[in-house]
């Protein structure tokens, strides 16, 4: 396929196959991992972990990523879209309380083709990192319960520096509303999420304006009750961080 399914629009040639774009990334699905996942939000893990699919490449590559060997270095292997399936039909055996798809979108046809027509017995949640196409998660609708949406970036010169993007509030705004659009007001029963919207958002060191326009405009576009937001402290240094990257976020800054 000529791949335009995020807003790089890179027009990569991408096969089962043949790599390329962005993402790096073959048409099929390359996963680096599957597993019961016990570290997202409690309302995703529930007491045996979410059934989390790790998948290879991104659109973002972030320059301070904490799984770069996996959004970066290739890391992984290739999959059939009937393993995926099969795949998600184990991690629901082992008790999953839910499908948490982690950086799904540069193999959005094959995911969807995996998911199938009929309904899941648990949430699916695509865990992206914000950088979407509204048309492209329109592909999802009635398919995904559950978003889990970064909004890494408000200022245009901190995503150009981080990520090589510097329209990426524009899109992941867009997408965000999109997401809302297709799920409502989040719902929860027993404490698990079972459907709505969970925005994050990863404070980096020095970049406290960055942070406080992303929760302004949460603030400002949805009512109480509408979406969750978790706020991570946890960014972690890379080897050869330079500048504010190089340290990590102070409990002064966190606070």
């Amino acid at each position: 396929m000529t791949c335009n399914l995020c807003p790089r629009n890179c027009g990569a040639e991408r096969t089962e196959t043949l790599s390329g774009g962005v993402c790096a990334m073959p048409a099929l699905p390359v996963a680096a991992r599957a597993m019961l996942h016990r570290w997202e939000e409690p309302c995703l893990t529930g007491e045996r972990g979410a059934g989390t699919v790790f998948f290879s490449g991104c659109n973002l590559r972030c320059c301070f990523c904490q799984n770069a060997p996996i959004s970066q270095g290739g890391t992984g292997k290739p999959l059939t879209v009937q393993r995926l399936r099969e795949i998600f039909r184990e991690l629901i055996a082992q008790g999953a309380a839910c499908l948490d798809l982690v950086t799904p979108t540069h193999f959005t046809p094959a995911i969807l083709e995996a998911l199938g027509e009929e309904p899941w017995p648990v949430p699916v949640v695509w865990n992206s990192g914000g950088y979407e196409k509204p048309e492209t998660l329109r592909l999802l609708e009635g398919k995904v319960q559950a978003y889990l949406p970064d909004l890494k970036y408000a200022l245009r010169e901190t995503s150009e520096r981080s990520s090589a993007a510097a329209d990426y509030f524009q899109w992941a705004s867009a997408a965000i509303l999109e997401m809302f659009h297709q799920t409502g007001p989040y719902h929860m029963e027993d404490g698990l999420l079972k459907s709505g919207v969970l925005i994050r958002h990863l404070i980096l060191p020095g970049e406290l304006e960055n942070t406080r326009r992303c929760i302004d405009w949460v603030a400002k576009t949805f009512r109480p009750g509408e979406v969750l937001f978790s706020l991570m402290s946890q960014y972690t240094p890379r080897h050869g961080a330079a500048g504010r990257l190089a340290r990590h976020v102070t409990k002064g800054e966190y606070r």
